[in-house]
């Protein structure tokens, strides 16, 4: 799957939601995770969106990346506490090394 194929779906089996128990607010909010998550991945890695869809194991780093912002939604993230399978799988692909 590539990620510009995530349906909320998708995003909903990764945060373990049912999809039809959504309230509208939460369906708005898991949009805007899917974009901040795409948005990050595109950052890190200095990948355009048709580069990041050759790799389909990106798309497993977007879900969780929406994942961990769903579930840790009132706790401050910064570099320090990037989760390790993400930064293995961007790394890979990291075009912004220094």
């Amino acid at each position: 799957m590539k990620v510009s194929e995530i349906t909320p779906k998708e995003i909903c089996l990764q945060i373990r939601e049912e999809e039809a128990y959504l309230t509208e607010d939460d369906k708005k909010y898991l949009a805007i995770l899917q974009r901040a998550a795409v948005e990050y991945v595109k950052s890190y890695t200095k990948l355009d969106e048709t580069a990041i869809d050759s790799h389909e194991d990106i798309t497993i780093a977007v879900l969780v990346l929406i994942s961990d912002m769903y579930d840790n939604r009132q706790m401050y993230v910064d570099k320090t506490n990037v989760n390790r399978v993400v930064d293995t799988i961007l790394g890979m692909y990291s075009e912004n090394l220094l």
